[in-house]
């Protein structure tokens, strides 16, 4: 039997603190803020839709803040780091 037995390395049971993907830009620099600036158009639309959407161009305004606010809720969203 040999007399020293074989020991791991320690640097092997290092954890990775966080990984991100996305580019460099300005979403990716402040992906809190423009979860919020997304939410914000949601609720200005949600709200001229129920109350201010008497014209086509209201209701068609309202339309474009949903889907601008969601989309940059999703991608702002998507940008923050995941811890593993």
């Amino acid at each position: 039997m040999p007399t020293n037995k074989h020991k791991r390395k320690a640097t092997s049971h290092v954890k990775t603190t966080s990984v991100k993907t996305a580019p460099a830009g300005l979403i990716s620099s402040n992906p809190k803020a423009f979860a919020l600036v997304g939410l914000f158009f949601v609720a200005l639309g949600a709200y001229l839709l129920a109350f201010e959407s008497q014209n086509n161009a209201m209701f068609g305004v309202a339309m474009l803040s949903i889907i601008a606010g969601g989309a940059t809720t999703i991608y702002a969203n998507l940008t923050v780091a995941r811890k593993k």
